[in-house]
């Protein structure tokens, strides 16, 4: 959801910008095989590995979880590439460099962490929780920061890279294809790897999640240099938009604050944003181990639910786009998300309740498809809530915003379910706990959303945020 209104504040050549071609459907599905890669490599971490931690090695939820969600605790660093890729261009490109280097970077580090965890794991069997131990949770939490870091440093750049190949009358279509295809790659993702592991035994487990780790990765990689080679060159509206360069190189990390505080309306949307998005990824950490536990489900079995979720999500948003939201509208449309998908916790449990594996499916694509009511109409209402004179920095600041929510709803998850396990001694209601609170806190985010006046914002918000920032110049 970290997007905004990308039309740029400062006037361009209009001459010059008539001479570049317009970005067609088909560069647009191309841009989207990266964030397709982005929809594999959350499933590998979020899908797979912290099932296998987990559920066969037996490491607890709340050590599983924090360590994974260190790569968005350190998502405070994409302002700084965001100004990276803007002042010092790579080889003369000021996007496509970073998303490369990026790329092959987080190659590495996925690689290395896996490694660390069979490190853990097998201190964690030979001398139990030792400082050794420790030492090896210390070293993963640290390879996934570094992660962390390459994801931001290639994910920055390809977002302000949609900015500088669009115009405001293809925005839209460009930003909906690309956020569409980040839900394809969660879809094969889910798909290619029930098939990889299916058969997997504890024999053959370290081997084959190895390979996973290696492969899907690499494809990854390659999917991403796809989908930017020659882009930049061909489409890149930022050499024209140069006036723009002078302002973004004066937005620091204080301004950027005191932008995002500026009008009240700002700060409860964030708020809003903020408890929907626990509330939503919250479930990210135990949904597949919940799959195992309580169904018995197997590791490639728990792994293929991501597909039900995903195909619903693409439904969900299709549908929020063309008939939702231009029949009610965006905040009702919004109001609208946060119940279903609360309602959809209820329907999860109730499976778990009735030990019922195809209820728990339905409810998966349920879940799916509220979140896809929910994502969309939600991004529309940003869009409002997004002043075209600043919108790099609300782009920022709306990711950190979503990136830091998730790493709260990732290590919450996990807590909160060793905390229900150590009270009721019961898997189920473990596991419960965790997404009745979840579904508490999306019908919460629901009296904060009534609160959000648009109107309000657009008339305000200019004046506040100028002058914000000309107190940060002014120092």
């Amino acid at each position: 959801m970290a997007t905004g209104d990308f039309s740029p504040s400062q006037p361009t050549n209009s001459a010059t910008r008539r001479t570049l071609p317009n970005v067609n459907l088909g560069t647009m599905f191309r841009l989207g095989l990266f964030q397709m890669g982005l929809g594999l490599l959350s499933l590998l971490t979020l899908g797979i590995l912290n099932r296998v931690m987990i559920g066969e090695l037996a490491i607890p939820g709340t050590i599983t979880a924090g360590t994974i969600a260190m790569y968005q605790f350190v998502s405070p660093a994409r302002i700084w590439f965001g100004q990276m890729s803007d002042s010092k261009p790579i080889r003369g490109y000021h996007r496509t460099g970073y998303i490369w280097l990026g790329l092959a970077s987080m190659c590495i580090a996925l690689f290395l962490a896996v490694q660390v965890v069979w490190r853990l794991n097998a201190s964690l069997d030979a001398n139990g929780w030792t400082a050794v131990t420790m030492g090896w949770v210390g070293l993963l939490a640290l390879m996934f920061a570094v992660y962390g870091l390459c994801i931001s440093s290639a994910s920055t750049p390809f977002a302000a890279l949609l900015v500088d190949v669009s115009e405001e009358e293809n925005r839209s279509q460009l930003v909906g294809i690309v956020w569409s295809m980040l839900m394809v790659g969660i879809v094969v993702g889910a798909i290619t790897g029930e098939r990889i592991l299916a058969g997997l035994t504890p024999e053959t487990l370290q081997a084959e999640i190895t390979r996973l780790f290696v492969l899907f990765p690499l494809s990854v990689l390659v999917l991403g240099i796809i989908g930017t080679l020659g882009i930049e060159k061909k489409y890149s509206r930022y050499a024209t938009r140069s006036s723009l360069i002078n302002r973004e190189d004066k937005i620091t990390l204080r301004t950027a604050y005191k932008v995002l505080t500026a009008s009240p309306q700002t700060g409860i949307f964030f708020t809003f944003l903020v408890i929907m998005t626990i509330g939503l990824f919250m479930q990210q950490p135990i949904l597949e181990p919940y799959a195992g536990d309580v169904f018995g489900m197997s590791i490639a079995e728990s792994a293929g639910l991501n597909k039900y979720w995903g195909m619903g999500i693409l439904i969900g948003m299709a549908i929020t786009g063309f008939a939702v939201v231009p029949r009610i509208g965006k905040k009702p449309s919004t109001r609208l998300g946060c119940l279903l998908t609360a309602g959809c916790f209820a329907l999860i449990i109730l499976a778990g309740l009735t030990q019922t594996p195809t209820l728990l499916k339905s409810a998966v694509f349920l879940f799916g498809l509220s979140s896809g009511v929910l994502t969309n109409s939600a991004i529309s209402l940003m869009l409002d809530l997004t002043a075209a004179e600043t919108a790099g920095t609300f782009i920022g600041a709306w990711g950190l915003a979503q990136a830091m929510a998730q790493a709260i709803a990732t290590v919450s998850g996990g807590t909160i379910y060793d905390i229900g396990r150590w009270a009721f001694n019961n898997p189920m209601f473990a596991y419960g706990l965790v997404f009745a609170i979840e579904g508490l806190g999306l019908v919460a985010a629901v009296f904060l959303l009534e609160r959000v006046n648009v109107k309000e914002f657009q008339t305000t918000a200019q004046a506040a945020i100028l002058a914000a920032m000309e107190s940060d110049i002014d120092g």
